[in-house]
């Protein structure tokens, strides 16, 4: 598993009339290297399509391409791995339909995580951080505190998501976050460039001072 700092989810309500590909192309130019297919209203043949699209985005430019939920979508369209919430199928069955393919896990506590470390996730997510509109199931927010208590303790990467934007990303790198992940504020800007080049500038003057934290 390739790793990375800066990892996009999909959001096609938060740039009407704009290509889904345009942007995510967009994303890349400015340093995202891990893009996540989330669309939880569109059909399976239309899923599919902007699947096989965004595959083929990634593999041109060399970024890992993780599908939500649909293991049968990232299967046939190759893709590098599927994340999973709480509520979706098991790791362990998850595990044994993917083969070796990465397996991300959405983790709230401390007990989440640590479960899925050890049940052999590749890594995590870890929020929301913040309050966030970005799923209409969302959790109440975990607070940077959940952050650091994962840096401190989980030894498998994670990645920090949930409302996080520029203005408050310092927050959750000084808490030992090294990877983000971000909707709205990526997608939803005017410019998507510009904005990935930013939080990548922030992670990298974060890491000065944070030490080895995953």
């Amino acid at each position: 598993m390739k790793d990375f700092r800066l990892y996009a989810i999909t959001g096609e309500n938060f740039h009407p009339g704009r290509d889904l590909i345009e942007v995510m192309t967009e994303a890349i130019a400015g340093g995202v290297d891990w893009i996540q297919l989330r669309d939880k209203t569109s059909a399976r043949e239309e899923l599919l399509r902007k699947a096989k699209a965004l595959r083929e985005l990634t593999r041109k430019h060399g970024v890992t391409f993780i599908v939500n939920d649909h293991i049968d979508i990232a299967l046939e369209v190759d893709a590098d791995g599927v994340h999973l919430g709480q509520n979706d199928v098991p790791l362990v069955e998850a595990r044994k339909r993917v083969g070796d393919k990465i397996i991300g896990i959405s983790t709230h506590a401390i007990g989440e995580a640590i479960l899925a470390e050890q049940q052999g996730a590749d890594y995590i997510g870890v929020g929301p951080v913040f309050p966030t509109k970005t799923k209409a199931d969302v959790v109440d927010p975990v607070t940077v505190s959940y952050v650091r208590e994962v840096a401190e303790t989980i030894r498998i990467p994670f990645v920090a998501i949930g409302g996080i934007k520029l203005h408050n990303v310092d927050e959750v790198i000084r808490a030992g976050a090294t990877r983000i992940c971000a909707v709205s504020e990526i997608v939803g800007s005017a410019d998507v460039r510009g904005v990935c080049q930013a939080f990548i500038r922030k992670l990298e003057q974060g890491g000065a001072h944070l030490g080895t934290h995953r």
